[in-house]
């Protein structure tokens, strides 16, 4: 039957095709690898924690609710206990947090949810990204350096205290130190949270420099938003000008600040700063009694060695014993006399022997010996003539003889050509 015009009729129509009919398991598939698109995978989700549930396995339960132009959006989440572990956050409904993981299928149930691997307070990323750029700049200043570290005097008689003067941390350093080591104190009251602390708190620090031997900069526990004043440069800058050693005490043990990264000392807790600031005063008696002790036992020692030695010199020192040592010094001293008198006889009659025989020798060698047996010495100008060449006829010369001498002239000269 045909219709009006521009109007299809019946048999016009093209038969539908029947859909396909898919598995439970295959819609699950085909869903999670919709859900595997990139953009679900590795992101931060901001929102709200309701119906929140730690189970006894260790996993943790909840929704994350987000409310935009009058409509709440929910998904649900998941963190398992391997994951829960390191969070280091207490969660509980209404806390307004940041999610980082990746959207997943839970087959069984057939939905889909947040699988959750860390967990922050909404505003602490931004807040950590600060820290992070103030940590960089104040260490390019120089203010983080290990060479400015100074040690803290042994013995201080005053401990200057920066805390909350209403909290237990000023109560807990108290009694540290009243056991301990019972000085002054002096406490610099601040506020230790809230968005001027910072500036109450570096005041505090300046306020109480110089006055003391030690300062404690000290806070309690708590969440990476409360503790975020002693993260500011106003307040590293004031640790770090002090001219007074200062312990950092910020926290827990776990949390680290850049206060005490700029702090000659980090303590884990603040009743541990105090233990560190001053000497035990048990230990001290205790090393003093020790000291004591050990000189008794010295100044003992040093009478019992000089008892020793008196009685040794007294020995030494007696009549008899000195009689008999002198009698043997005799002895031994008439002995080298004897020696030396023969010594000496036996050296002089060699010494005597010599004297002749060089004697001997001299006088048989003595020119003026020979005169005596009718010889002469012919000289002239002092010098000895010992051949007819050194004469001439008419020359002058002197005759020494044995008793005296005489004066010649030299009539003829006459060479002995035999010789």
């Amino acid at each position: 039957m045909a219709g009006r015009q521009g109007q299809l009729t019946f048999d016009q129509i093209a038969p539908r095709e029947e859909p396909r009919t898919l598995g439970v398991s295959e819609i699950s598939g085909l869903i999670e690898t919709l859900l595997g698109d990139q953009r679900l995978q590795e992101i931060w989700v901001r929102g709200e924690i309701t119906n929140y549930t730690h189970h006894s396995s260790g996993h943790r339960y909840f929704s994350l609710s987000e409310e935009r132009f009058g409509k709440v959006s929910t998904i649900q989440c998941v963190i398992w206990r391997s994951d829960a572990a390191r969070i280091g956050i207490d969660l509980a409904n209404g806390m307004n947090v940041q999610i980082f993981g990746s959207i997943g299928l839970y087959p069984p149930q057939g939905r889909y949810q947040f699988y959750a691997r860390e967990v922050r307070r909404t505003g602490e990323g931004e807040k950590h990204l600060l820290v992070e750029r103030w940590k960089r700049e104040l260490d390019a200043e120089g203010l983080f350096a290990a060479e400015r570290k100074r040690p803290l005097p042994r013995f201080p008689k005053v401990v200057g205290v920066v805390t909350s003067s209403t909290g237990a941390v000023l109560q807990d350093i108290r009694n540290v130190i009243s056991r301990r080591f019972p000085l002054t104190l002096i406490v610099s009251p601040t506020v230790v949270q809230g968005e001027t602390a910072h500036l109450e708190i570096a005041a505090a620090i300046r306020r109480v420099d110089t006055r003391v031997d030690v300062i404690i900069v000290a806070r309690g526990g708590g969440s990476f938003e409360d503790l975020f004043p002693f993260n500011h440069p106003d307040v590293v800058r004031a640790v770090a000008g002090c001219i007074t050693p200062v312990v950092s005490a910020v926290g827990h043990e776990v949390d680290v600040t850049l206060c005490d990264l700029a702090a000659d000392l980090r303590a884990p807790t603040p009743s541990a700063a105090a233990e560190l600031v001053v000497p035990d005063r048990g230990e001290l008696i205790s090393e003093l009694l020790t000291c004591r002790q050990h000189l008794i036992d010295h100044l003992i020692r040093r009478v019992q060695k000089g008892s020793t030695e008196v009685t040794t010199l007294r020995e030494r020192l007696h009549p008899a014993r000195l009689e008999r040592l002198m009698n043997r010094r005799r002895e031994d001293l008439a002995t080298l006399s004897e020696w030396l008198d023969r010594a000496l006889t036996v050296g002089m009659e060699r010494r005597r022997l010599e004297v002749r025989e060089q004697r001997a020798m001299v006088e048989a060698g003595d020119p003026l010996r020979l005169l005596n047996r009718g010889y002469c010495m012919v000289e002239r100008e002092n010098q000895p003539i010992t051949s007819a060449h050194q004469i001439s006829k008419g020359d002058q010369v002197l005759l020494r003889l044995a008793d005296g001498t005489g004066i010649a002239k030299i009539k003829e000269v006459t060479y002995d050509r035999n010789i």
